[in-house]
């Protein structure tokens, strides 16, 4: 243990961070009304924007990494967990990981097991404001929405951009960068913007 702390000692003042921030975050989701899990792990304290009636669930093994120092690649803001609208949703299966990410849904986000999102990426199920200015001149919040499905065993790199009503399908890659606006199928990788099949993994 000593010698691994030697080799890598910002992992043990991440891991001090971690134990530091704990209470902090437990009041933040109880405030928030979300159901606690086990095996949770925050490294920094999330942004919790969660409209009252609207929903949040997350499974065990839940592990966020908001503080720039937490993650290598240096995440440039803490992850933001917000449901927008009245009635949103946002449920995300067991082992779910994201660095100084986005989860903002207006409609619903839905997550299943085992997914890993990179550094900085934003996941969204809304264009927030209307394309028709017309529209925003009338109410600038009401754009168009339609659900996200991300599936099991999904991995998402790095500063990747999830637009609405995309559907990831199962054990997918999403290249770092890539902007996605149409759905994937299951077994490939994706990258690009816009995203597109790369190739088919084994």
């Amino acid at each position: 243990m000593l010698k691994h702390a030697l080799i890598t000692p910002w992992k043990v003042s991440n891991n001090l961070h971690k134990y530091m921030c704990y209470p902090l975050v437990r009041l933040i989701f109880q405030f928030n009304r979300i159901p606690w899990g086990m095996k949770w792990q925050f490294y920094g304290v999330p942004i919790v924007q969660k409209h009252r009636m609207s929903a949040m669930h997350f499974g065990d093994g839940l592990q966020l990494r908001s503080s720039v120092r937490s993650n290598p690649l240096g995440p440039n803001h803490p992850v933001l967990l917000c449901t927008w609208q009245e009635g949103a949703r946002l449920e995300i299966g067991n082992d779910f990981a994201m660095s100084g990410g986005v989860l903002c849904t207006a409609e619903a986000i839905i997550i299943g097991n085992n997914v890993a999102v990179g550094a900085n990426t934003t996941i969204i199920d809304t264009d927030f404001h209307p394309l028709d200015q017309t529209l925003r001149k009338v109410n600038k919040a009401q754009g168009d929405t339609k659900p996200i499905l991300i599936s099991d065993n999904v991995f998402i790199g790095m500063s990747c951009l999830i637009l609405k009503g995309v559907t990831i399908g199962e054990a997918s890659v999403i290249g770092a960068g890539s902007v996605v606006a149409r759905d994937i199928p299951s077994g490939v990788m994706a990258a690009g913007n816009p995203a597109k099949i790369i190739r088919e993994l084994p």
